[in-house]
């Protein structure tokens, strides 16, 4: 079975994408999880109480907001590690 570039390259970025959407299953469920464990605490009725929905569309906001935020302080470091590091190569070639 000889495999072209293409489909070497097609593979790679089915397998990516795969990792992807595995590592965003995986963070979604966490983020169920943890909000449902924080907020639900009656199981005595089927019905979801306006309390226990407040308390999970709070918590989910909550994440999101600190995992956009994590993010974007993250992309600060690497833009400042990369800056560094393009100053130093410049320093090194004096």
């Amino acid at each position: 079975m000889d495999k072209t570039p293409e489909k070497i390259a097609l593979s790679e970025l089915d397998k990516e994408q795969m990792k992807t959407f595995s590592d965003f299953l995986l963070s979604y469920n966490r983020l169920s999880e943890m909000c449902f464990t924080d907020c639900v605490r009656d199981f005595t009725s089927r019905d979801v109480k306006e309390s226990e929905k407040a308390c999970s569309l709070n918590c989910m906001e909550k994440y999101l907001k600190m995992n956009q935020r994590v993010s974007q302080r993250f992309q600060e470091f690497q833009l400042l590690a990369n800056e560094n590091a393009l100053a130093m190569e410049k320093k090194l070639r004096k």
